[in-house]
């Protein structure tokens, strides 16, 4: 048990406000109160990259562009974090829709923020309940996807949001081509709001995808479309690369992954493939329901969702003869249904989301509303001997009681488990598939071999016995502690892979088990179906190939040595995309090619749509891979590292600087967190040591709320207790009280032995006397406001004292004495130095905002010579148009001929004295423009400032 520090009234408010000082966006200290509220164990690149987008206050935004697996989320989130800390609450995150229930978890478990996913149904409850602005919703983060924001593009232009962060951000670099509607529309929507964009490819194939992400951001950065292709045509001119990397540097951060591997150690992926030979009946199966997808006519399948059903039928049947028994039932049951009655009571997305738990992520960029339609006699006899064909296909599917990819999975989990003994890593394997019938028929399978035991099922729902037993055990276990969260989903995820952790060997998992969820302590991946989308399988492996995993991972993938469209699949991911070994798993370049996966997919369903004969196949897959080829282009890979990355050695050193600064500020914050804590709580705690308590009993009133009794600890600790954060009920009472005191001003005795160590600082005042005040001096300017304690104070002896040693004098323990009166001369002088510190602060802020003023009018001076040089194109060009009219008047044979020229010759020049004037005007124009912009911006400069007293004591230290 730790003694109690014997602190006092003055101590606590004083570390209270210390603790909830607000930073200027420069400060390295302004991420301090963010890192110590997240369950995070943090990277100096993550720290250094959130400080990036806060680094101007003039600043509309940053693309943040780490490599692949260096955290974006968790950068975004402390810059999240921070902001809903200075209060600034309406923000927005869009992401893909398959990202969405990730970036809800990350933020709620992580950065503990409430957040809502925003959806059809949720939005339309809303609307019911009477919110007519469902995107506005009260001290909430909310969460959507693209094509959802895009519908809904009215509603997020109304909301006045604090700021969008927008990941795989690459989606709107074709932003300046008018084709990109999504793009256009969401820019449309934010154009004046603070933007957040992630992506780990900002530059693909061509520089003006950088153009159309900054112009996201911030039209003012570059001028015009035409100017900028003129100006950066040719980066082989180095002035034109210099000016480029000089106005991308404020508005584009990158890190990679070599760089940070001092801080992030890297394992490596080593593949194992097994192969297997369907038997004649799965072959036969396989074969007669292709032939039935191919059909041109189908009644089971709406023709606006042909191309989606079609993929998930596929994968389906790739998958299980379960999982495609159980399609099959669905589309004749519902034929018949249909044949009862045109309309369905359920769509067929609904209806086969039970069987492929990943369509409701990819049907939202794919599906369109299903209408219903009356069905003629000719219709009708279609549906009867399509509905025959259907049974006959589910007879044969059900007929087969064991699969050979099954039997194929007990051998690879053999050679598997001895991969993993050879390493000296834990026997675990998550197994993956897309369908849930098939995660039933693998654990029959398991059931009934040597790895039978402690098998855990992780699906979207859980609601199988086994499930619910490790649920009740594990809610039992945590009861009083923050990681019962109480939403039943949440905890039921925790509580499987809590499981899986400590006593389970197996987790077979549907796609919901690829999202948001750590297993880095498993090594062994296995695809037992693997999905067409690269971007999946790389989240899935993500799972367990991440920062923290101590083993090399296993990837384990079945081939079918009868099916040459799969072994072409395989291989395209395997050797082109390079998912299934090596240290980093899929490159940038080539999940940047790709842009969405749901497209890719569709271009391997078209594949398998199409071509019946292995040299269809294999031509089909050459053009794809040759189309590949061409997307990954060295040359732009090449040019993207010369403009957005830095040296190594540059980074690292930077990185070195950040990570000793970022451990500095949190463990002083903490520590001053504590210190607060012990000293408020007094008797209703104890403290065994300097990172935890047991409250036993609540020292506030009921109107705080309901505050359990308990263990806390501080995040990153065992998450075995209530997880104690600055926004936390307790702590935020604690500031309350605290910081709420009116102190007397009165004598205060500093006892310097009973302080732990040494503080040289002060060892030339001991015995002696003074005088201390502190105040509250807050500077609001260009839109931020920041907050300056200023600690003032003299000896006896006349002599001020200086700040480092005022703070340190507030680290000492001490006793508070009788109330005494100022003197009149010695409030003069602490005025005076008060007053000194005030005009320094703000000489300070003055200062540094002029560099932020003079780098905003240097981008406006740009943007406004930019738009300039492109009126001036206009008429060189017709300069040029002119001498070679002339040249043809010239050498014309005929008068006609010579005629024709000249009228030509003559309409412009008449065309270029028009531009002529007409671009004085636009000139003119352009730098109204710009200085309406100047305007605004000198606005914002104006200081306002605040003095609040604080307290005044006079000290002894003893």
């Amino acid at each position: 048990m730790l003694r109690r520090m014997n602190l006092t009234a003055y101590h606590s408010k004083y570390l209270a406000h210390e603790l909830t000082r607000r930073f200027p966006s420069d400060s390295d200290e302004k991420l301090a109160g963010a890192v110590a509220r997240a369950q995070v164990d943090l990277n100096p690149h993550q720290v250094d990259a959130a400080l990036f987008a806060f680094r101007s206050p003039l600043s509309k935004g940053a693309v943040l562009a780490d490599e692949v697996g260096l955290g974006k989320t968790i950068e975004a989130g402390l810059v999240i974090s921070q902001k809903w800390a200075e209060r600034k609450r309406r923000i927005l995150v869009i992401a893909p829709s398959n990202l969405r229930k990730q970036w809800h978890q990350e933020l709620k478990e992580k950065f503990f923020l409430p957040c809502a996913i925003l959806e059809a149904g949720s939005y339309k409850e809303a609307m019911k309940a009477g919110n007519v602005h469902p995107f506005e919703i009260k001290d909430t983060i909310v969460i959507c996807s693209y094509q959802f924001a895009r519908n809904k593009a009215a509603d997020v232009q109304a909301a006045p949001w604090d700021l969008v962060v927008i990941d795989e951000a690459h989606r709107l670099r074709n932003v300046y081509k008018t084709s990109n509607v999504i793009a256009n529309t969401l820019k449309g929507a934010l154009g004046h709001t603070q933007k957040l964009l992630l992506t780990a490819t900002p530059l693909q194939n061509s520089l003006l995808e950088l153009y159309g992400l900054v112009s996201f951001i911030d039209e003012h950065t570059f001028g015009d479309l035409k100017s900028f292709r003129e100006q950066f045509a040719n980066l082989g001119q180095d002035r034109a690369f210099q000016v480029l990397k000089e106005r991308l540097k404020p508005i584009c951060h990158r890190t990679l992954r070599r760089q940070v591997t001092a801080y992030v150690p890297y394992t490596k992926r080593l593949p194992l493939i097994e192969e297997f030979t369907p038997s004649d009946s799965e072959d036969r199966l396989y074969q007669l329901v292709s032939e039935y997808l191919r059909r041109d006519n189908l009644q089971a399948l709406p023709a606006s969702q042909r191309s989606l059903m079609t993929l998930v039928l596929r994968k389906l049947l790739a998958s299980s003869t379960f999982a495609i028994a159980g399609a099959l039932t669905t589309l004749s049951t519902r034929l018949k249904e249909k044949l009862r009655k045109p309309e369905p009571s359920q769509s067929l997305e609904e209806e086969l989301d039970q069987d492929y738990e990943a369509l409701d992520t990819t049907a939202e960029e794919w599906s369109e509303d299903e209408a219903a339609e009356s069905l003629s006699e000719v219709d009708r006899r279609a549906i009867e001997a399509e509905i025959a064909d259907l049974d006959e296909f589910t007879r044969i599917a059900t007929s087969i009681e064991h699969n050979e990819k099954g039997k194929a999975l007990l051998k690879a989990l053999t050679v598997a488990f001895a991969k993993a003994r050879e390493l000296d890593a834990a026997e675990k394997a998550i197994i993956f598939t897309e369908s849930r019938r098939t995660q039933d028929y693998l654990l029959r399978t398991l059931a009934d071999s040597p790895f039978a035991d402690r098998i855990v099922l992780f699906n979207g729902t859980n609601t199988d016995e086994r499930s619910k037993e490790i649920y009740t055990a594990w809610k039992a276990r945590h009861e009083g502690s923050d990681r019962v969260t109480g939403s039943r989903t949440a905890d039921m995820r925790s509580a499987l892979v809590d499981y899986f952790r400590e006593q389970g060997r197996i987790m077979i998992a549907t796609e919901a088990g690829a999202e948001g969820i750590n297993l880095q302590f498993c090594s062994l991946v296995v695809n037992y179906d693997l999905p067409w989308n690269p971007q999946r399988i790389e989240q899935r492996i993500g799972r367990c190939h991440r920062y923290g995993q101590k083993h090399d991972v296993v990837v384990v993938n079945f081939l079918n040595r009868k099916n040459e469209a799969d072994q072409r699949v395989f291989r395209l991911l395997s050797e082109k995309f390079q998912l299934f070994e090596g240290v980093f798993g899929a490159s940038d370049e080539v999940l940047g090619a790709i842009e969405s996966g749901v497209d890719f997919e569709k271009r391997i369903a078209t594949i398998y749509q199409k071509c019946r004969q292995p040299d269809e196949i294999k031509t089909a897959f050459d053009q794809l891979q040759l189309e590949l080829s061409l997307e990954i282009d060295q040359a732009m890979t090449r040019t993207r590292q010369q403009l957005l990355e830095n040296f190594d050695d540059e980074v690292r050193e930077k990185l070195k600087v950040r990570d000793e600064a970022s451990k500095a500020y949190l463990d002083r914050f903490e520590r001053l967190l504590m210190r607060l804590t012990r000293y408020e709580l007094d008797d209703n705690a104890e403290f065994p040591d300097d990172s935890s308590f047991r409250l036993k009993s609540s020292p506030f009133p009921a109107w705080v709320g309901d505050i359990p009794l308990g263990l806390y600890e501080l995040p990153r600790r065992t998450g075995e207790a209530h997880l104690y954060r600055l926004n936390h009920p307790l702590a935020e009472a604690i500031l309350v009280r605290a910081k709420g005191r009116d102190l007397p001003v009165a004598e205060v005795c500093f006892d310097y032995d009973s302080h732990e160590g040494k503080v040289s600082i002060l060892e030339h005042l001991r015995g002696q006397s003074g005088w201390l005040s502190l105040s509250l001096f807050t500077v609001e300017a260009l839109d931020q406001i920041e907050d300056h304690l200023l600690l003032t104070g003299v000896a006896d002896s006349g002599s001020p004292l200086s700040d480092d040693t005022l703070r340190r004098l507030l680290t000492i323990p001490g006793k508070v004495g009788a109330a005494l009166d100022i003197p009149a001369d010695v409030r003069r002088a602490l005025d005076e130095l008060i007053h000194r510190r005030q005009n320094g602060i703000q000489r300070g802020i003055s200062e540094r905002n002029a560099t932020f003023f003079a780098a905003e009018a240097e981008k406006l001076d740009s943007w406004a010579d930019d738009l300039k040089l492109g009126l001036e194109r206009e008429i060189r060009e017709i300069d040029r148009q002119i001498k070679e009219a002339r040249r043809a008047a010239t050498t014309a044979l005929t008068l006609e001929e010579k005629l024709a020229g000249q009228k030509q010759v003559k309409a412009l020049e008449s065309l270029r004295n028009q531009k002529r004037r007409s671009l004085f005007d636009a000139q003119d124009q352009v730098d109204k423009q710009r200085e309406e912009l100047i305007a605004q911006i000198e606005a914002k400069l104006m200081q306002s400032a605040s003095l609040q007293a604080l307290f005044t004591i006079r000290w002894t230290l003893a």
